[in-house]
């Protein structure tokens, strides 16, 4: 009997998922590593 579902299908959702927040969690990482840098060199400036 089949019931529509496989326990494939959660792992794939899993994979996905995390690779989604690992794909965000690297653009935030990387966007604040920008703004910090651009601040350490605004204060060099001065």
């Amino acid at each position: 009997m089949y019931e529509g579902l496989d326990q494939w299908d959660y792992v794939v959702a899993a994979y996905a998922v995390g690779l989604i927040a690992l794909g965000w969690l690297l653009a935030s990482s990387w966007r604040a590593m920008a703004r910090a840098e651009k601040r350490r060199e605004e204060l060099k400036r001065r």
